[in-house]
């Protein structure tokens, strides 16, 4: 009973926060009678239990029973629990062992030096190593634009935190973060062929962040920062852009931003709108929807307002640090007055902050992009009948709003080219690049971005961006 009961709460609450999905994802071991029926009773006490099934995968089967390990998606470490145990109420059945998939998946770590060369002979270690690499190494010092020909520097990429603002877990530290910087790391190499390395830093001072960047930049053809805390992410960026001669670029901000420039040129053209008359609220004043805002004026919007937890960040306010003051309007009120009669509503907040209501007061066909994470600020299934374009930051929802889809190929390029920094236009051209994948035939309120997935985005957005870079001089190959 007391199981049933757990069960019920995720089963009868009808929030959407607490869905099935794949990063709670479990591999349970059963063994089973060989018998007709027995299988069945396994895979209807899952579904009973709010689980939802994948794999089943047979490991052992004799003549009275069989080993299978049953793979199922669970909603939290709670959800996934009670799913087991209503596994081992059923008598016939008996429970071997229980994996979590996401953490057997970062186990030992997700990355690995790779030599790229083999070495089977005294000859071999001789030019790799010494005596031969002495004569590379004179050749850099002699000419130090050939580290790029002859070292990874060309291709090679460090993903930075200070680990202060990790996901939506907040200030956790270095070590805490590094799981997703191994994770960056990967989709550089996955999606654009970019060796990256991540580097934690033990130390939120920005004074000694920039002191160490800039010492180990001469490994690196670019800088990716992660996941450092605003207003001090700002300060981190703007100098090491000053110091170095390398595209330092800050994902969490611009990142999110070409993919919501990319996104809205679509949804824009889908309803009949303009992005220089159309209102927009962007709801969250740190690292990311500052960037929006900046890169929306650029692209030519100019009725902006953006909010944060006391309101409209308004001139009238005495509170607001010098980025704010950058976005600051006349205008004062809430989120919900903000809201009403917007064209556009882009929420990088956190989940669970807009109503019904406050979607139904928006302007007429509204376009919204909820991209809060894990929860939304609104859940499609509650606003999908009154707003013609939804977005998340989701990906088990249509329109997921992804970094990916604009660093790895933004880096291709940028590295390519060797461009000494990622500038305004080369952004834009991002954008403009991810935006062209989806045809004017084919864009719907559920299909305004490509999916992470589609092979072309990379090689596009890689070939826009050197493009920008040459046009603005700040190519140098």
């Amino acid at each position: 009973m007391l199981v049933w009961l757990q069960i019920n709460l995720y089963t009868m609450t009808g929030q959407r926060a607490l869905t099935p999905n794949p990063s709670f994802s479990l591999t349970v071991r059963l063994v089973i009678p060989n018998l007709p029926g027995m299988l069945a009773k396994a895979t209807v006490a899952i579904g009973e239990a709010g689980g939802i099934l994948g794999a089943i995968d047979l490991i052992e089967q004799t003549r009275n029973q069989v080993i299978r390990d049953l793979t199922v998606d669970a909603a939290s470490e709670e959800h996934a629990e009670c799913i087991t145990e209503q596994l081992r109420l059923i008598p016939e059945l008996k429970v071997l062992q229980v994996y979590d998939r996401t953490f057997n998946l970062h186990r030992g770590g997700k990355i690995e030096i790779v030599s790229k060369l083999p070495l089977k002979s005294r000859a071999d270690l001789s030019m790799a190593y010494t005596p031969g690499v002495g004569r590379v190494c004179m050749a850099i010092a002699q000419q130090p634009e050939k580290v790029y020909e002859l070292t990874i520097k060309r291709n090679t990429v460090a993903v930075v935190t200070d680990g202060s603002a990790v996901l939506g877990l907040g200030n956790i530290g270095p070590a805490a973060a590094l799981p997703v910087m191994e994770g960056k790391a990967m989709l550089f190499k996955e999606f654009a062929g970019i060796d990256a390395f991540p580097i934690c830093l033990d130390t939120q001072d920005v004074d000694a962040i920039v002191e160490t960047v800039e010492r180990i930049c001469p490994v690196f053809g670019g800088v990716n920062l992660e996941d450092i805390s605003a207003p001090r992410c700002f300060e981190v960026e703007r100098r090491l852009q000053e110091r170095l001669d390398i595209p330092v670029f800050h994902d969490d901000q611009h990142g999110t931003a070409v993919v919501v420039l990319a996104a809205l040129m679509n949804s824009l053209g889908l309803v009949g709108k303009s992005l220089e008359q159309a209102r927009i609220v962007i709801n969250g004043a740190g690292a990311a929807g500052l960037a929006i805002h900046h890169l929306l004026w650029a692209a030519g919007a100019r009725e902006l307002v953006v909010c944060d937890s006391q309101g409209i960040v308004s001139l009238n306010r005495s509170d607001l640090n010098q980025e704010k003051l950058t976005v600051a309007v006349a205008e004062q009120g809430d989120l919900s007055g903000a809201m009403r009669g917007a064209d556009i509503f882009l929420g990088v907040s956190k989940g669970n902050v807009v109503s019904r209501a406050m979607v139904a007061g928006m302007a007429p066909k509204p376009i919204v992009f909820a991209m809060a994470n894990p929860i939304p600020e609104i859940s499609p299934e509650e606003a999908s009948d009154l707003v013609a374009v939804m977005a998340t930051g989701r990906s088990d929802y249509p329109n997921q709003i992804n970094n990916v889809l604009a660093f790895p190929g933004i880096f291709r390029g940028a590295l390519d080219c060797r461009a000494s920094l990622i500038n305004l236009e080369m952004k834009m051209a991002a954008a403009r690049a991810i935006a062209s994948l989806v045809s004017v035939e084919e864009v719907g309120p559920e299909w305004v971005i490509p999916s992470v997935f589609d092979a072309r985005v990379v090689p596009a957005v890689a070939a826009a961006v050197q493009q920008a870079a040459r046009e603005s001089g700040v190519a140098r190959a």
